[in-house]
């Protein structure tokens, strides 16, 4: 008998032992679903793109009631679902005296549970309190303090009970989010250490006696965005190591989508799921609970991550929410001026263009700073010319930033800008050489996914300054690329001289490490370098700015270049089909 015939017998006999012992008197079974980082994509439209869309939340309703029909079933939600889609910042900022689309959405699903994100966070008091208290299931996370008691500001964690079993569900949020996010909008919250946490809870939910212990948990499998090194630093990975007693822990956060095995410290296998993003993908956990003696159970538990765009959207929920589609569909498409010129993202990899600068221009004219700094948030978005909409803010400023005016020296503005392009451009020895920073494998060998590469870090971070003229040689190694040559003013640019500079909150409070790593500032030192504070969001005053003018003209600064520029034009006609599949 050859190797391969013995394997295939060995395995069609490990799938019926499976499926005796499953049929035992007494089994129940029970699926778990996960949706995770919505990002506002409920109903099946894309309301900045204005298209239909083929998987959405209402599609996985669709197949969330299939589950219902033929097993017992909880649903989870792993939070960030506050922030992305017009649809929700709508019913945030706009009208928020109806009940918000959200929670009415969630409780017409009949969620369970769900765990808060740090973008349901930046969203501020007045939007996840509201939320908290609409809801007809808990808001979980447990390591998010309520510094007046010392008690958690959410629910720790929740009870439910299906078909006689107990099953726990333990909420935890990232604990990163003071390094994201301005102090205002979370005031009277701290948050604490995850596995510290765990530890403390796993004690009182090991007391309840449940059947099964599930984490749901809004952070990345790794833990922390800006540091890869070290994997069990914090997180998902360090609770799951660290904490015995958990049978499943769902992930959010990252986006990405998981399901495997993991062994934790105790040599206990726990299932790892996380249900990526924006409707887009579902995870879903299978037990089967076979008695044993003693009022015990043998617990089966597989794993598996559904496609929702194999899924119709739900017309029951459709219907249901088609006054609030009508209403967000009218806000979006509200005409607030013109623009004389096609603006596009793409440009701003390889220089100055017309897309940040308009960001740049507006930061300038709302903080008077001397220098301001600003990035793509979206990777590849165009505005066209013609009438400007509301909805097409949302492709220009995508998050919910507000704008800081700070303190930095001009030394510190060059290391700012150092540490932005060590990020987004390799050193180039020779003009066939990359000028992007691409994904690699491990044996250098660029990634693509669809036919198309990816960027090594998130465009988000690639910050670009306006105010003063300067070059980046990508000849010269990291760290000595960046020479400036004075304001675009006429005024000269002094190292030791102290200038305002304009970035977003994100960026204001650490985010991507520029202010830390880059010009080198403590962050406890960074809410020192602050001088004042939009009270709104960047994108509020982006839109009353186009009102006011009622036509823009944007137009590239060129107040910065990348050379020596004959290499760099190269390398742009390669690496701009790399990352859109299309020439200029």
């Amino acid at each position: 008998m050859n190797i391969r015939r013995l394997r295939i017998l060995i395995s069609g006999l490990i799938i019926t032992i499976f499926l005796v012992s499953c049929s035992k008197p007494g089994t129940k079974t029970l699926s778990i679903i996960e949706t995770t980082d919505i990002h506002g994509v409920i109903l099946p439209y894309d309301y900045i793109d204005k298209t239909e869309l083929d998987a959405s939340l209402s599609s996985s309703y669709s197949y969330i009631k299939e589950v219902r029909k033929n097993n017992s079933t909880i649903l989870l939600d792993n939070g960030d679902n506050l922030q992305g889609q017009p649809e929700v910042y709508y019913y945030n900022f706009i009208d928020t005296v109806s009940p918000h689309l959200l929670s009415e959405v969630f409780n017409y699903m009949k969620f369970d549970a769900a765990t808060v994100g740090n973008h349901d966070i930046e969203t501020g008091h007045k939007v996840y309190d509201r939320i908290k208290d609409e809801y007809d299931f808990p808001l979980l996370a447990a390591n998010a303090i309520d510094t007046k008691t010392g008690n958690p500001y959410f629910k720790p964690y929740t009870i439910i009970e299906r078909d006689g079993l107990k099953i726990a569900v333990f909420g935890l949020v990232t604990p990163q989010i003071p390094e994201w996010l301005p102090s205002e909008l979370y005031s009277g919250i701290e948050f604490n250490d995850m596995v510290k946490t765990a530890e403390k809870w796993m004690q009182e939910i090991t007391r309840e006696n449940p059947d099964l212990v599930i984490g749901l948990f809004h952070s990345g499998w790794d833990g922390s965005d800006e540091d890869k090194n070290d994997k069990y630093k914090d997180g998902s990975a360090a609770v799951a190591y660290n904490v015995p007693g958990f049978d499943i822990i769902f992930n959010g956060h990252d986006h990405r989508v998981a399901n495997e095995q993991f062994i934790n410290s105790a040599g206990d296998t726990v299932l790892i799921l996380n249900g990526g993003s924006k409707s887009t993908t579902l995870a879903q956990a299978d037990i089967s609970f076979i008695p044993l003696r003693n009022k015990k159970w043998r617990k089966v538990i597989t794993g598996k991550i559904v496609k929702v765009n194999k899924y119709k959207p739900d017309n029951e929920l459709i219907a249901k929410f088609s006054p609030q589609h009508k209403v967000v569909y009218e806000y979006v498409n509200r005409i607030i001026g013109q623009s004389s010129a096609d603006i596009s993202s793409r440009d701003a990899y390889f220089g100055s263009s017309a897309f940040i600068d308009l960001i740049h221009t507006i930061q300038t004219e709302i903080t008077g700073a001397d220098i301001s700094f600003a990035a793509p948030l979206s990777f590849d978005v165009k505005i066209p010319k013609g009438p400007v909409t509301v909805g097409d803010l949302f492709k220009l400023y995508r998050f919910e930033n507000m704008l800081y005016t700070m303190t930095l020296s001009g030394e510190e503005v060059k290391k700012y800008l150092e540490f932005s392009y060590s990020g987004w451009m390799n050193t180039m020895k020779k003009p066939s050489d990359g000028l992007l920073k691409f994904r690699t494998d491990m044996k250098g060998k660029t990634l693509f996914t669809d036919g198309k590469a990816w960027l090594k870090n998130q465009p988000y971070n690639f910050e670009s300054a306006a105010g003063i003229d300067y070059v980046v040689d990508v000849t010269k190694p990291e760290g000595s690329r960046v020479i400036i040559k004075g304001f675009t003013d006429g005024r000269p640019f002094v190292e030791n001289k102290i200038y305002k500079v304009s970035v977003n909150s994100y960026r204001g409070n650490g985010g991507g490490g520029h202010f830390t790593e880059g010009a080198g500032i403590n962050k406890d030192e960074l809410r020192g370098r602050l001088v004042k504070s939009t009270e709104r969001d960047l994108r509020y005053y982006i839109l009353k700015s186009i009102e006011t003018k009622k036509t823009i003209n944007p137009v590239a600064r060129n107040n910065w270049k990348i050379i020596p520029e004959n290499w760099v034009n190269m390398a742009k006609k390669r690496e701009y089909q790399l990352l859109f599949g299309a020439t200029e």
